[in-house]
């Protein structure tokens, strides 16, 4: 998943002696600094104003080269796109990030101030989005717009997310020194929901299923050695899975929607992730979590069993006085493959996420795919992912023991425990069978017209099949084609305008009542 900040021209700090009346700002960068003031919130509304209509701050002729000789070249640029290099997750880019090069308003503005030099010395930025979203739709029962995401709540306007991070990135583009970094991230809005980790405040969404919450997605720290091959990054943390061609933080994302195939996918990890670039071409990223959406104080931890305990009988599906909280949470294998060809315009990563013994757990999928990438010309690229994803032993809906041992606490999932939101039954093929191993593959793509810096039109299609409805709930295939506009004002203000036509071959929108669902929905992220 793309969990990486998109690098950019650094901005200007200290001002110049330059006449700031007398000068253009976007002809010269020492004019651009002196045009911004001294006061910190006037620094703040003129940078937002000088950036307006530009694809970026004016280049500064002084800083050093944004990417390591030799290395393939960056394949796009943000804006109009959602990143500058393929994405690839677990990692600060290799080989072409600087530290503190992030386009920030907030950094520019405090950046005479004591905070700003501290900040600034250290390499270490302060800065983040507001994004607000909405939808009109053909569903109209509350959640209705489910399994589309992020705006399963049908026409509606929400906080989707407002988010902080407060990070120092490792300098990938040197080779003399071992560097560091670090981020601490925080989100608060609708999207909580989808990167919520099973006892991480997860009373929120599991409880009380509240509508906006708050979480930390990504709480991790980084050492970077360039002389190891050509370059080795250590994160160890919490982190976004690898690798997807979507993202849960909004700027990351072509449009505002998601597809169903991101949306029933992995989404974070704890643990120890390592990216190796053996050459220029090849990283190979090994992993060690302790699963996926879950936390590391899971490990080991058991809690009684309710359906023993209250003398219902002998639970069939699991028979001991007590069973792990979180069965899912156990060492976990991650382990992907990057080629990326010189001149920038292919990409394929081949991943296999969260690999263990696939025991049914919080979100314990089994996740073996690809993500691949093209650029026909400067104009038009597309990318594509697919996957298989599957968790076994996951009690059977359609057997009615199995149903009885689950609605009286015999299951670590049961309502006793987790009372909204929980993990979903199988529905599997035999009534007979108390459990079964279920499975789901997606497919999805987008193909991308950029006819300049501050627009990029997407077409999504996909392809998602549900085998045994545990992913969903319901025991479908599903296909929608997505047509999204992406127009920024500014590198910090975007609007992402789109309309979806969703089809499921059984009814399974607007709470299992239709197999058709059309959306308009849109938003506009703010950064600072």
């Amino acid at each position: 998943m793309n969990d990486q900040a998109v690098p950019a021209a650094a901005a200007p700090a200290v001002p110049p002696s330059t006449d700031a009346a007398n000068c253009d700002p976007y002809k010269t960068y020492d004019c651009f600094d002196a045009s911004l003031g001294t006061n910190v919130f006037t620094r703040f509304a003129r940078y937002y104003a000088l950036e307006m209509g530009q694809a970026g701050p004016p280049s500064d002729p002084k800083a050093p080269p944004s990417i390591r000789d030799g290395w393939p070249t960056v394949p796009q640029s943000s804006p109009p796109m959602p990143f500058t290099d393929w994405p690839y997750g677990g990692t600060t880019l290799l080989g072409d990030n600087r530290t503190a090069s992030i386009d920030s308003p907030l950094m520019v503005a405090v950046a005479d101030t004591g905070i700003g030099k501290a900040l600034a010395s250290s390499g270490i930025q302060l800065y983040g989005w507001v994004d607000y979203g909405g939808n009109i739709s053909t569903s109209h029962q509350k959640g209705g717009n489910a399994p589309a995401a992020y705006d399963y709540n049908p026409n509606n306007i929400q906080l989707d997310q407002a988010v902080l991070y407060l990070e120092r990135t490792p300098d990938t583009v040197q080779t003399d020194h071992i560097d560091w970094g670090f981020r601490l991230s925080a989100i608060y809005g609708e999207n909580y929901r989808y990167t919520t980790s099973y006892g991480l405040a997860s009373y929120q969404l599991l409880k009380h299923n509240d509508f906006v919450g708050y979480d930390f997605p990504m709480v991790y720290g980084e050492v970077y050695f360039p002389k190891v091959m050509d370059g080795l990054m250590v994160r160890v943390g919490r982190y976004i899975s690898l690798p997807d061609i979507e993202a849960q933080l909004a700027p990351n994302n072509y449009m505002y929607t998601h597809s169903i195939t991101y949306t029933l996918d992995n989404y974070t990890n704890e643990g120890i992730q390592t990216s190796l670039a053996v050459t220029k071409q090849f990283i190979v990223q090994l992993g060690l979590s302790v699963g996926t959406e879950t936390t590391v104080w899971n490990l080991g931890k058991k809690v009684t069993n309710d359906f023993v305990a209250n003398g219902f009988g002998t639970d069939a599906l699991y028979p001991d006085t007590t069973f792990k909280k979180d069965p899912g949470a156990q060492p976990s294998l991650t382990l992907c493959l990057r080629y990326q060809g010189q001149d920038g315009k292919n990409d394929v990563n081949v991943c296999a996420n969260g690999i263990n013994n696939g025991q049914w757990g919080y979100n314990n999928l089994q996740w073996y795919g690809f993500t691949a990438y093209h650029s026909f010309n400067p104009y038009w690229h597309i990318s594509f992912e697919a996957y298989d994803e599957h968790q076994s032993g996951v009690p059977n809906e359609n057997n009615a023991e199995a149903m009885y041992i689950y609605q009286n606490g015999g299951t670590p999932f049961s309502p006793q425990y987790i009372p909204n939101d929980a993990p979903a039954l199988a529905q599997c093929n035999s009534v007979s069978a108390l459990r079964c191993t279920a499975s789901a593959v997606g497919s999805v793509f987008y193909l991308n017209y950029s006819p300049n810096h501050l627009n990029n039109i997407s077409l999504r299609g996909e392809y998602y099949d549900d085998i045994d409805g545990q992913r969903t709930g319901y025991k479908s295939k599903y296909s929608d084609v997505g047509l999204g506009w992406q127009h920024w004002m500014s590198p910090q203000v975007e609007f992402r305008p789109e309309f979806t036509w969703y089809t499921s071959s059984a009814p399974a929108f607007n709470l299992g009542t239709m197999k058709q669902e059309k959306v308009f929905s849109g938003d506009v992220i703010m950064h600072f």
